[in-house]
Protein backbone atom coordinates (compact mmCIF):
# COMPACT_ATOMS: atom_id res chain seq x y z
CA UNK A 1 0.00 0.00 0.00
CA UNK A 2 1.19 3.50 -0.80
CA UNK A 3 2.50 5.31 2.28
CA UNK A 4 -0.19 7.77 3.35
CA UNK A 5 1.16 8.50 6.80
CA UNK A 6 2.48 11.90 5.71
CA UNK A 7 -0.03 14.73 5.24
CA UNK A 8 -1.82 14.44 1.89
CA UNK A 9 -2.51 17.31 -0.48
CA UNK A 10 -5.94 18.71 -1.14
CA UNK A 11 -7.02 19.85 -4.59
CA UNK A 12 -5.94 23.38 -3.65
CA UNK A 13 -2.42 22.18 -2.87
CA UNK A 14 -2.82 22.90 0.83
CA UNK A 15 -1.73 20.03 3.10
CA UNK A 16 -4.74 18.15 4.43
CA UNK A 17 -3.42 18.58 7.95
CA UNK A 18 -3.83 22.35 7.53
CA UNK A 19 -7.55 21.87 7.04
CA UNK A 20 -7.84 20.23 10.41
CA UNK A 21 -8.26 22.42 13.41
CA UNK A 22 -4.91 21.55 14.85
CA UNK A 23 -4.68 25.31 14.41
CA UNK A 24 -5.69 27.63 17.22
CA UNK A 25 -9.19 29.15 16.82
CA UNK A 26 -7.65 32.48 15.77
CA UNK A 27 -5.40 30.87 13.17
CA UNK A 28 -8.27 28.73 11.93
CA UNK A 29 -10.47 31.83 11.61
CA UNK A 30 -7.67 33.57 9.70
CA UNK A 31 -7.42 30.59 7.35
CA UNK A 32 -11.17 30.72 6.74
CA UNK A 33 -10.93 34.43 5.94
CA UNK A 34 -8.04 33.89 3.51
CA UNK A 35 -9.77 31.04 1.71
CA UNK A 36 -13.03 32.97 1.33
CA UNK A 37 -11.18 36.03 0.03
CA UNK A 38 -9.07 33.96 -2.38
CA UNK A 39 -12.23 32.51 -3.91
CA UNK A 40 -13.80 35.92 -4.44
CA UNK A 41 -16.08 35.69 -1.40
CA UNK A 42 -14.75 38.74 0.40
CA UNK A 43 -18.26 39.92 1.21
CA UNK A 44 -18.69 36.83 3.40
CA UNK A 45 -15.51 37.75 5.25
CA UNK A 46 -17.19 41.03 6.19
CA UNK A 47 -20.51 39.40 7.08
CA UNK A 48 -18.93 37.02 9.61
CA UNK A 49 -16.59 39.64 11.05
CA UNK A 50 -13.23 38.32 9.85
CA UNK A 51 -12.14 41.30 7.77
CA UNK A 52 -9.39 42.16 10.28
CA UNK A 53 -7.71 38.82 9.59
CA UNK A 54 -6.96 39.44 5.91
CA UNK A 55 -4.77 42.18 4.54
CA UNK A 56 -6.97 42.91 1.55
CA UNK A 57 -9.97 41.56 -0.22
CA UNK A 58 -11.89 42.91 -3.18
CA UNK A 59 -15.44 43.87 -2.29
CA UNK A 60 -16.43 43.83 -5.97
CA UNK A 61 -15.74 40.09 -6.10
CA UNK A 62 -19.32 39.43 -5.02
CA UNK A 63 -20.39 40.49 -8.51
CA UNK A 64 -18.25 37.87 -10.25
CA UNK A 65 -17.92 35.00 -7.78
CA UNK A 66 -20.28 32.21 -8.78
CA UNK A 67 -21.62 29.13 -7.03
CA UNK A 68 -18.52 27.15 -8.00
CA UNK A 69 -16.36 29.54 -5.98
CA UNK A 70 -18.35 28.78 -2.86
CA UNK A 71 -18.07 25.04 -3.48
CA UNK A 72 -14.33 25.27 -4.03
CA UNK A 73 -13.87 27.36 -0.88
CA UNK A 74 -15.77 24.81 1.20
CA UNK A 75 -13.67 21.98 -0.25
CA UNK A 76 -10.50 23.88 0.63
CA UNK A 77 -11.67 24.36 4.22
CA UNK A 78 -11.96 20.64 4.85
CA UNK A 79 -14.33 18.07 6.35
CA UNK A 80 -16.63 20.22 8.49
CA UNK A 81 -17.18 22.76 5.74
CA UNK A 82 -17.74 20.10 3.08
CA UNK A 83 -20.45 18.68 5.33
CA UNK A 84 -21.86 22.19 5.80
CA UNK A 85 -22.09 22.62 2.04
CA UNK A 86 -23.77 19.25 1.65
CA UNK A 87 -26.34 20.24 4.26
CA UNK A 88 -26.96 23.56 2.49
CA UNK A 89 -27.55 21.61 -0.73
CA UNK A 90 -30.62 20.11 0.97
CA UNK A 91 -31.99 23.57 1.86
CA UNK A 92 -33.75 24.63 -1.32
CA UNK A 93 -35.80 26.99 0.84
CA UNK A 94 -32.64 28.99 1.59
CA UNK A 95 -30.31 28.38 -1.36
CA UNK A 96 -31.08 29.37 -4.98
CA UNK A 97 -31.09 26.49 -7.50
CA UNK A 98 -27.69 27.35 -9.01
CA UNK A 99 -26.04 27.14 -5.58
CA UNK A 100 -28.05 24.07 -4.59
CA UNK A 101 -26.92 22.25 -7.74
CA UNK A 102 -23.29 23.27 -7.31
CA UNK A 103 -23.18 22.28 -3.63
CA UNK A 104 -24.65 18.90 -4.54
CA UNK A 105 -21.37 18.33 -6.43
CA UNK A 106 -19.31 18.57 -3.23
CA UNK A 107 -17.18 15.48 -2.98
CA UNK A 108 -16.80 14.06 0.50
CA UNK A 109 -13.44 12.47 -0.31
CA UNK A 110 -10.07 12.63 1.38
CA UNK A 111 -6.67 10.96 1.14
CA UNK A 112 -6.76 7.56 2.87
CA UNK A 113 -5.46 7.12 6.39
CA UNK A 114 -2.45 4.81 6.62
CA UNK A 115 -3.29 1.18 7.39
CA UNK A 116 -1.20 1.28 10.59
CA UNK A 117 -3.42 4.09 11.90
CA UNK A 118 -6.57 2.21 10.92
CA UNK A 119 -5.27 -0.90 12.71
CA UNK A 120 -4.63 1.11 15.90
CA UNK A 121 -8.17 2.50 15.81
CA UNK A 122 -9.67 -0.97 15.30
CA UNK A 123 -7.61 -2.42 18.14
CA UNK A 124 -8.60 0.38 20.51
CA UNK A 125 -12.27 0.22 19.53
CA UNK A 126 -12.75 -3.56 19.49
CA UNK A 127 -10.25 -4.45 22.19
CA UNK A 128 -8.27 -6.82 19.99
CA UNK A 129 -5.93 -6.58 17.00
CA UNK A 130 -7.26 -6.61 13.45
CA UNK A 131 -6.01 -10.14 12.77
CA UNK A 132 -7.89 -11.43 15.81
CA UNK A 133 -11.09 -9.47 15.16
CA UNK A 134 -11.27 -10.47 11.47
CA UNK A 135 -10.29 -13.53 9.46
CA UNK A 136 -9.02 -11.15 6.78
CA UNK A 137 -8.93 -7.38 6.38
CA UNK A 138 -8.14 -5.50 3.17
CA UNK A 139 -5.36 -2.98 3.75
CA UNK A 140 -6.46 -0.76 0.85
CA UNK A 141 -9.73 1.07 1.57
CA UNK A 142 -12.76 0.74 -0.66
CA UNK A 143 -13.50 4.42 -0.10
CA UNK A 144 -12.00 7.25 1.95
CA UNK A 145 -14.12 10.18 3.10
CA UNK A 146 -13.66 13.06 5.50
CA UNK A 147 -15.01 11.34 8.61
CA UNK A 148 -13.96 7.76 7.97
CA UNK A 149 -12.94 5.17 5.43
CA UNK A 150 -14.28 1.75 4.49
CA UNK A 151 -12.32 -1.50 4.25
CA UNK A 152 -13.46 -4.86 3.00
CA UNK A 153 -13.07 -7.73 5.49
CA UNK A 154 -14.20 -11.24 6.35
CA UNK A 155 -15.35 -12.36 9.80
CA UNK A 156 -14.23 -15.64 11.31
CA UNK A 157 -17.61 -17.19 10.50
CA UNK A 158 -17.00 -16.43 6.80
CA UNK A 159 -19.33 -13.41 6.56
CA UNK A 160 -18.13 -10.77 4.10
CA UNK A 161 -18.35 -7.32 5.64
CA UNK A 162 -17.58 -3.65 5.05
CA UNK A 163 -15.80 -1.99 7.97
CA UNK A 164 -16.09 1.77 8.40
CA UNK A 165 -13.30 3.20 10.55
CA UNK A 166 -13.39 6.75 11.88
CA UNK A 167 -10.44 9.06 11.21
CA UNK A 168 -8.18 9.86 14.16
CA UNK A 169 -8.96 13.14 15.96
CA UNK A 170 -11.89 13.83 13.64
CA UNK A 171 -14.21 14.50 16.58
CA UNK A 172 -11.83 17.15 17.97
CA UNK A 173 -11.45 18.72 14.53
CA UNK A 174 -15.20 18.86 13.94
CA UNK A 175 -15.99 20.14 17.45
CA UNK A 176 -13.51 23.01 17.09
CA UNK A 177 -14.87 23.96 13.67
CA UNK A 178 -18.48 23.75 14.86
CA UNK A 179 -17.77 26.07 17.77
CA UNK A 180 -16.18 28.54 15.37
CA UNK A 181 -19.07 28.27 12.87
CA UNK A 182 -21.56 29.05 15.65
CA UNK A 183 -19.60 32.16 16.66
CA UNK A 184 -19.44 33.32 13.03
CA UNK A 185 -23.20 32.74 12.70
CA UNK A 186 -23.77 34.95 15.74
CA UNK A 187 -21.82 37.77 14.09
CA UNK A 188 -23.67 37.34 10.78
CA UNK A 189 -27.00 37.46 12.59
CA UNK A 190 -26.07 40.84 14.10
CA UNK A 191 -24.47 42.33 10.98
CA UNK A 192 -26.76 41.26 8.16
CA UNK A 193 -30.51 41.84 8.40
CA UNK A 194 -31.28 39.34 5.63
CA UNK A 195 -29.29 36.62 7.39
CA UNK A 196 -31.11 37.40 10.64
CA UNK A 197 -34.44 36.47 9.00
CA UNK A 198 -33.19 32.92 8.60
CA UNK A 199 -31.78 32.48 12.13
CA UNK A 200 -28.19 31.51 11.19
CA UNK A 201 -27.43 30.61 14.81
CA UNK A 202 -30.30 28.13 14.80
CA UNK A 203 -29.10 26.73 11.48
CA UNK A 204 -25.58 26.35 12.87
CA UNK A 205 -26.94 24.48 15.88
CA UNK A 206 -29.01 22.19 13.64
CA UNK A 207 -25.91 21.49 11.57
CA UNK A 208 -23.86 20.74 14.68
CA UNK A 209 -26.45 18.24 15.90
CA UNK A 210 -26.60 16.54 12.50
CA UNK A 211 -22.84 16.29 12.03
CA UNK A 212 -22.14 15.10 15.57
CA UNK A 213 -24.71 12.38 14.98
CA UNK A 214 -22.79 11.26 11.89
CA UNK A 215 -19.64 10.90 13.99
CA UNK A 216 -21.27 8.22 16.14
CA UNK A 217 -21.21 4.96 14.20
CA UNK A 218 -23.41 3.25 16.77
CA UNK A 219 -26.16 5.69 15.88
CA UNK A 220 -25.71 4.89 12.20
CA UNK A 221 -25.98 1.19 12.96
CA UNK A 222 -29.16 1.77 14.98
CA UNK A 223 -30.66 3.70 12.06
CA UNK A 224 -29.92 0.82 9.68
CA UNK A 225 -31.52 -1.65 12.08
CA UNK A 226 -34.56 0.60 12.50
CA UNK A 227 -35.17 0.86 8.76
CA UNK A 228 -34.56 -2.87 8.24
CA UNK A 229 -37.24 -3.71 10.81
CA UNK A 230 -39.74 -1.29 9.27
CA UNK A 231 -39.28 -2.57 5.72
CA UNK A 232 -38.66 -6.26 6.48
CA UNK A 233 -42.08 -7.38 5.29
CA UNK A 234 -42.02 -5.49 1.98
CA UNK A 235 -39.33 -7.49 0.21
CA UNK A 236 -38.48 -4.28 -1.67
CA UNK A 237 -35.11 -3.42 -0.22
CA UNK A 238 -31.94 -4.94 1.21
CA UNK A 239 -30.64 -3.15 4.29
CA UNK A 240 -27.22 -4.50 5.35
CA UNK A 241 -27.05 -6.34 8.67
CA UNK A 242 -25.06 -4.64 11.43
CA UNK A 243 -22.50 -6.86 13.17
CA UNK A 244 -22.80 -5.35 16.63
CA UNK A 245 -20.00 -7.40 18.16
CA UNK A 246 -17.69 -5.59 15.73
CA UNK A 247 -19.24 -2.13 16.08
CA UNK A 248 -18.49 0.82 18.38
CA UNK A 249 -18.70 4.61 18.07
CA UNK A 250 -15.45 4.47 16.04
CA UNK A 251 -15.91 1.29 13.99
CA UNK A 252 -19.02 0.15 12.11
CA UNK A 253 -19.15 -3.34 10.62
CA UNK A 254 -21.91 -4.06 8.12
CA UNK A 255 -22.83 -6.87 5.77
CA UNK A 256 -21.07 -6.22 2.47
CA UNK A 257 -23.40 -5.37 -0.40
CA UNK A 258 -22.78 -6.72 -3.89
CA UNK A 259 -24.52 -5.03 -6.77
CA UNK A 260 -24.37 -2.35 -9.40
CA UNK A 261 -24.72 1.35 -8.78
CA UNK A 262 -28.36 2.17 -9.48
CA UNK A 263 -27.50 4.57 -12.30
CA UNK A 264 -25.23 2.06 -14.09
CA UNK A 265 -27.79 1.76 -16.89
CA UNK A 266 -25.57 -0.21 -19.27
CA UNK A 267 -24.59 -2.67 -16.55
CA UNK A 268 -28.20 -3.20 -15.49
CA UNK A 269 -29.18 -3.83 -19.10
CA UNK A 270 -26.32 -6.31 -19.45
CA UNK A 271 -27.64 -8.15 -16.38
CA UNK A 272 -31.13 -8.29 -17.87
CA UNK A 273 -32.57 -6.13 -15.07
CA UNK A 274 -35.96 -4.46 -15.67
CA UNK A 275 -34.97 -0.83 -15.08
CA UNK A 276 -38.55 0.44 -15.02
CA UNK A 277 -39.40 -2.05 -12.27
CA UNK A 278 -36.30 -1.02 -10.30
CA UNK A 279 -37.24 2.68 -10.61
CA UNK A 280 -40.70 2.01 -9.24
CA UNK A 281 -39.38 -0.25 -6.45
CA UNK A 282 -36.76 2.32 -5.46
CA UNK A 283 -39.30 5.14 -5.15
CA UNK A 284 -41.85 2.94 -3.43
CA UNK A 285 -39.25 2.12 -0.76
CA UNK A 286 -38.77 5.82 -0.08
CA UNK A 287 -42.46 6.63 -0.11
CA UNK A 288 -43.05 3.91 2.47
CA UNK A 289 -40.22 5.17 4.66
CA UNK A 290 -41.50 8.75 4.48
CA UNK A 291 -45.27 8.45 4.47
CA UNK A 292 -45.83 5.20 6.38
CA UNK A 293 -43.00 5.05 8.90
CA UNK A 294 -41.78 8.64 9.15
CA UNK A 295 -38.14 7.55 9.38
CA UNK A 296 -36.10 7.53 6.20
CA UNK A 297 -32.66 7.11 4.66
CA UNK A 298 -31.96 10.71 3.66
CA UNK A 299 -29.02 10.38 1.27
CA UNK A 300 -30.31 8.57 -1.84
CA UNK A 301 -27.60 9.73 -4.22
CA UNK A 302 -26.54 6.99 -6.66
CA UNK A 303 -23.38 6.10 -4.71
CA UNK A 304 -25.53 4.90 -1.81
CA UNK A 305 -28.04 2.84 -3.81
CA UNK A 306 -27.24 -0.47 -5.48
CA UNK A 307 -29.18 -3.02 -7.49
CA UNK A 308 -28.42 -6.65 -6.74
CA UNK A 309 -28.38 -9.36 -9.45
CA UNK A 310 -32.01 -10.32 -8.75
CA UNK A 311 -33.20 -6.68 -9.04
CA UNK A 312 -33.43 -6.00 -5.31
CA UNK A 313 -32.61 -2.43 -4.29
CA UNK A 314 -29.93 -2.16 -1.58
CA UNK A 315 -29.25 0.97 0.48
CA UNK A 316 -25.95 1.76 2.20
CA UNK A 317 -24.71 4.61 4.41
CA UNK A 318 -27.23 5.45 7.12
CA UNK A 319 -25.30 8.40 8.54
CA UNK A 320 -27.96 10.84 7.33
CA UNK A 321 -31.54 9.94 8.23
CA UNK A 322 -34.69 11.99 8.66
CA UNK A 323 -37.70 11.80 10.96
CA UNK A 324 -41.14 13.15 10.14
CA UNK A 325 -43.90 13.08 12.74
CA UNK A 326 -47.49 12.10 11.95
CA UNK A 327 -48.81 15.67 11.94
CA UNK A 328 -46.03 16.80 9.61
CA UNK A 329 -46.69 13.87 7.28
CA UNK A 330 -50.38 14.78 7.19
CA UNK A 331 -49.62 18.43 6.43
CA UNK A 332 -47.14 17.40 3.76
CA UNK A 333 -49.82 15.18 2.26
CA UNK A 334 -52.10 18.22 2.07
CA UNK A 335 -49.33 20.20 0.35
CA UNK A 336 -48.95 17.50 -2.30
CA UNK A 337 -52.69 17.08 -2.83
CA UNK A 338 -53.04 20.88 -3.16
CA UNK A 339 -50.20 20.97 -5.69
CA UNK A 340 -51.78 18.24 -7.78
CA UNK A 341 -55.18 19.93 -7.48
CA UNK A 342 -53.69 23.34 -8.36
CA UNK A 343 -55.41 24.79 -5.28
CA UNK A 344 -53.47 27.85 -4.05
CA UNK A 345 -55.71 28.42 -1.01
CA UNK A 346 -55.30 24.82 0.18
CA UNK A 347 -51.57 25.00 -0.50
CA UNK A 348 -51.15 28.18 1.57
CA UNK A 349 -53.21 26.64 4.38
CA UNK A 350 -51.15 23.43 4.36
CA UNK A 351 -47.92 25.43 4.42
CA UNK A 352 -49.24 27.36 7.41
CA UNK A 353 -49.94 24.04 9.17
CA UNK A 354 -46.30 23.10 8.56
CA UNK A 355 -45.18 26.32 10.22
CA UNK A 356 -43.72 27.58 6.95
CA UNK A 357 -46.27 30.23 5.99
CA UNK A 358 -47.97 33.08 7.86
CA UNK A 359 -51.44 32.60 9.30
CA UNK A 360 -54.40 32.99 6.95
CA UNK A 361 -54.86 36.67 7.90
CA UNK A 362 -51.35 37.52 6.67
CA UNK A 363 -50.97 35.01 3.85
CA UNK A 364 -52.65 36.83 0.94
CA UNK A 365 -49.37 37.90 -0.80
CA UNK A 366 -48.03 34.35 -0.45
CA UNK A 367 -51.30 32.86 -1.69
CA UNK A 368 -51.23 35.16 -4.74
CA UNK A 369 -47.67 34.10 -5.59
CA UNK A 370 -48.57 30.43 -5.20
CA UNK A 371 -51.58 30.88 -7.48
CA UNK A 372 -49.39 32.54 -10.10
CA UNK A 373 -46.92 29.65 -10.30
CA UNK A 374 -49.69 27.03 -10.29
CA UNK A 375 -51.19 28.60 -13.41
CA UNK A 376 -48.18 27.29 -15.33
CA UNK A 377 -49.23 23.70 -14.57
CA UNK A 378 -53.01 23.98 -14.78
CA UNK A 379 -53.43 22.43 -18.24
CA UNK A 380 -51.06 19.50 -17.73
CA UNK A 381 -52.33 16.00 -16.95
CA UNK A 382 -51.10 14.36 -13.75
CA UNK A 383 -48.82 11.94 -15.61
CA UNK A 384 -46.87 14.84 -17.15
CA UNK A 385 -46.22 16.68 -13.89
CA UNK A 386 -42.76 16.44 -12.34
CA UNK A 387 -42.61 16.68 -8.56
CA UNK A 388 -39.20 18.38 -8.85
CA UNK A 389 -40.66 21.17 -10.97
CA UNK A 390 -43.68 21.66 -8.72
CA UNK A 391 -41.68 21.65 -5.50
CA UNK A 392 -38.89 23.70 -7.08
CA UNK A 393 -41.32 26.45 -8.06
CA UNK A 394 -43.00 26.30 -4.66
CA UNK A 395 -39.63 26.64 -2.94
CA UNK A 396 -38.78 29.63 -5.15
CA UNK A 397 -41.88 31.31 -3.70
CA UNK A 398 -40.73 30.31 -0.21
CA UNK A 399 -37.37 32.00 -0.83
CA UNK A 400 -38.97 35.17 -2.21
CA UNK A 401 -41.04 35.52 0.94
CA UNK A 402 -38.00 34.81 3.14
CA UNK A 403 -39.69 31.81 4.72
CA UNK A 404 -37.79 28.92 6.26
CA UNK A 405 -38.70 25.24 6.31
CA UNK A 406 -38.11 23.08 9.35
CA UNK A 407 -34.86 21.17 8.86
CA UNK A 408 -36.47 17.73 8.61
CA UNK A 409 -39.05 18.93 6.09
CA UNK A 410 -36.35 20.48 3.90
CA UNK A 411 -34.40 17.21 4.05
CA UNK A 412 -37.52 15.25 3.14
CA UNK A 413 -38.34 17.39 0.11
CA UNK A 414 -34.75 17.15 -1.14
CA UNK A 415 -34.89 13.37 -0.71
CA UNK A 416 -38.13 13.04 -2.69
CA UNK A 417 -36.82 15.27 -5.47
CA UNK A 418 -33.55 13.29 -5.64
CA UNK A 419 -35.48 10.02 -5.84
CA UNK A 420 -37.45 11.27 -8.83
CA UNK A 421 -34.24 12.28 -10.60
CA UNK A 422 -32.59 8.90 -9.99
CA UNK A 423 -35.70 7.03 -11.11
CA UNK A 424 -35.87 9.03 -14.35
CA UNK A 425 -32.26 8.05 -15.14
CA UNK A 426 -33.40 4.43 -14.94
CA UNK A 427 -36.65 4.95 -16.78
CA UNK A 428 -37.06 8.20 -18.77
CA UNK A 429 -40.82 7.65 -18.78
CA UNK A 430 -41.05 7.28 -15.01
CA UNK A 431 -43.86 9.22 -13.29
CA UNK A 432 -43.54 9.75 -9.54
CA UNK A 433 -46.72 11.73 -8.85
CA UNK A 434 -49.17 8.93 -9.72
CA UNK A 435 -47.22 6.72 -7.30
CA UNK A 436 -47.06 9.43 -4.63
CA UNK A 437 -50.66 10.70 -4.65
CA UNK A 438 -52.20 7.59 -3.02
CA UNK A 439 -49.77 7.90 -0.10
CA UNK A 440 -50.50 11.62 0.25
CA UNK A 441 -54.25 11.07 0.01
CA UNK A 442 -54.17 8.40 2.72
CA UNK A 443 -52.63 10.96 5.05
CA UNK A 444 -55.72 13.13 4.76
CA UNK A 445 -57.41 10.73 7.19
CA UNK A 446 -57.38 11.90 10.83
CA UNK A 447 -54.53 10.50 12.93
CA UNK A 448 -55.52 7.58 15.11
CA UNK A 449 -55.05 7.84 18.81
Amino acid sequence: MKDTSRPGRHRSGVPVSDHASALSPTKRAARIARVLARHGLGYLVDVVGLEHLVRRHDHTDAETAGPEHLREALEDLGPTFVKLGQLLSTRADLVPPAYENELTRLQDAAPPVAYTTVARTVKRALGRPVDQAFASFEREPIAAASIGQVHGAVLHDGARVAVKVRRPRITDIVDEDLDLITRLAEVAQRRWSLAARYDPVGLAQEFATTLRGELDYRREGESADHIRRELASTGLVHVPVVHWDHTTTEVLTLERIDGRKITDVDGLDADGIDRAAVARRFCDVYLQMVFVHGFFHADPHPGNVFVEPDGTVALVDYGMVGRVGTSTRQSLGKVLVALVGMDADALAAAMAELGVAPSADDARPLRDDLAEFLVNYGDKPLAELEIRSLLGDMLAVVRRHHLRLPHELALLLKTVMTCEGVAEQLDPGFELLPLLVPYASTLQQPARG
